[in-house]
């Protein structure tokens, strides 16, 4: 196995203990936030980002601000050294030097562990490609925990693009940890869930069903985690339009759900929550950012404190003449990484992606 700093890549790296500590800890920080004013006093927190962001970039920089500490880095690689052609090894291996934690987001599955592999700081996955985002699973769980007052014993329904959403991903994932939870996945067949993921449900004997109609579905849920349709994840403008609208919370569905329904979105949103939605208070997607801060200071806090045992970065082994199946995968951008795969037999997992591979 290799093991590096505290990183967080993947949630599910960890322990539902080590969630349950940065879930306390974001509690104690809305309940005094003055008391953390200068916890990262002389800290520098590096934050690269290959993609654009406004809640999970700012919300970032504001945690690092009110906890006393600076930040470097930048919001457009055409901005950097990137717009030369200088890799991602090269990067983030030059500002983990200048910096005590790197923040990243990136347009390409896998690549913050790639970047974790040889940073000299703990990394942090702002997002990878439509792979992964811990940070804003963290957000949801603490939402929840602090709205609902449990993570268990709920029907929670994934409407949208399912296919690109990497929050759906990471939160799926998490969910499942947590005792008699029910999903209820609502897409058309062309954006439904990947079935690396599909397996984590089937593999823990999880309760899930599939279906394309988000108004008979919306009555037995507990809770509504709504997802834009990502033109930005399709090949093709004229495959977007195809889904773009395919589904559109208002009003009127929502006099169908439960009167202690919570409502989750991400953000941003297009035109998959009507406006006039926002004025419900089972509407959390506003308050949901907001926290989103909160538990990005408790986890700066927990990674630069550094006394927990870190997670392996690579739990399989090197196949020299294997190629990931996976065309996102950033082993296809960055050809000197080492192609590191789980599993034996027939078929593989990428370690960077996670996508099922067949042995050549």
């Amino acid at each position: 196995m290799i093991y590096n700093n505290l990183n967080l890549i993947d949630l599910n790296d960890y322990p539902v203990s080590w969630w349950e500590k940065l879930l306390t800890l974001a509690h104690e920080i809305i309940s005094d936030p003055s008391k953390y004013s200068k916890a990262c006093e002389g800290k520098i927190m590096g934050t690269l980002f290959y993609e654009p962001s406004t809640r999970t970039q700012m919300s970032f920089q504001t945690a690092m601000l009110r906890l006393g500490g600076t930040i470097i880095g930048f919001d457009n690689p055409a901005t950097s050294s990137v717009a030369k052609g200088e890799n991602l090894k090269d990067t983030t291996k030059i500002v983990s030097g200048y910096a005590d934690v790197v923040v990243m987001r990136h347009p390409t599955a896998g690549s913050v562990k790639a970047a974790a592999l040889t940073a000299d700081c703990p990394v942090i996955n702002a997002g990878d490609g439509g792979h992964l985002h811990p940070t804003q699973t963290l957000t949801d769980l603490l939402t929840l925990k602090e709205e609902k007052g449990h993570l268990d014993n709920m029907t929670i329904g994934f409407c949208g693009d399912l296919k690109n959403g990497r929050t759906v991903h990471s939160l799926i994932k998490a969910m499942t940890c947590y005792k008699n939870n029910k999903f209820v996945l609502i897409s058309t067949p062309e954006l439904c869930l990947p079935t690396y993921i599909k397996d984590v449900l089937s593999a823990g004997g999880h309760t899930f069903t599939e279906v394309t109609d988000l108004d008979s579905a919306i009555t037995d849920l507990d809770v509504l985690y709504m997802t834009r349709i990502q033109r930005e994840r399709f090949s093709s403008a004229e495959e977007y339009e195809k889904q773009k609208g395919s589904y559109i919370l208002d009003c009127s569905k929502m006099a169908h759900a439960k009167g202690d329904l919570v409502v989750l979105h991400p953000l941003p949103r297009v035109d998959e929550i009507a406006i006039e939605v926002d004025d419900d208070p089972r509407a959390m997607y506003f308050k949901q950012a907001k926290y989103g801060m909160y538990i990005r200071m408790a986890l700066i806090l927990t990674v630069l404190k550094n006394s927990d045992k870190p997670a392996a970065l690579i739990t399989g082994s090197e196949h020299i003449h294997q190629q990931c199946s996976n065309p996102k995968c950033i082993t296809h951008q960055e050809a000197y990484l080492p192609h590191y795969f789980r599993g034996e037999g027939t078929t593989l997992e990428c370690e960077y992606c996670d996508e099922r591979t067949l042995v050549k």
